[in-house]
């Protein structure tokens, strides 16, 4: 018997870091915008937003690189791109003061870097792979300034 996909996009927002506030209703609302736009309607996501510990604990489990990084995927679908039966699509996270020192260095705000965060996590959840050749890199890269572009920018943070 197969699972049956789900009717919606069912996406969990997880706050463990104490950096800056998240709008959970913002980020659900972008991770839609960016699946819709890749003709993903249904399915499961969780974001998760950490402190750098947390993250260098993950990368180093999953990666094998002992540091903290800005975003981890963690693609259910591998290998697949758009439909499937299956409803888990996966996991994004996101370490906040990582993002935060980047935001700085590129001379701009924590939100922007978030939204681009997350929508780069996000685009790995649909299928995209910038590690998988150049020609990929470079279709996933024109395909986060089409996103970020299209998107509304609104801020992350704020009310939950």
């Amino acid at each position: 018997m197969s699972r049956q996909t789900p009717a919606r996009l069912d996406i969990s927002v997880i706050d463990r870091q104490r950096r800056a506030r998240i709008s959970a209703v913002k980020v659900r609302g972008l991770v839609r915008k960016v699946l819709t736009r890749e003709g993903i309607r249904a399915g499961e996501v969780s974001v998760l937003f950490v402190g750098e510990r947390r993250m260098r604990e993950l990368n180093r489990m999953f990666r094998g690189a002992d540091r903290a990084t800005d975003v981890l995927a963690f693609s259910f679908r591998e290998g697949e791109q758009g439909g499937g039966e299956t409803n888990l699509l996966g996991d994004v996270v996101i370490s906040v003061p990582t993002a935060a020192k980047q935001a700085a260095r590129e001379g701009h705000s924590l939100e922007a870097e978030l939204t681009i965060l997350l929508i780069h996590g996000v685009l790995h959840l649909a299928g995209y792979d910038h590690e998988r050749s150049s020609q990929e890199a470079r279709r996933m890269r024109r395909r986060e300034t089409e996103s970020l572009s299209q998107i509304e920018r609104r801020p992350l943070r704020g009310s939950r």
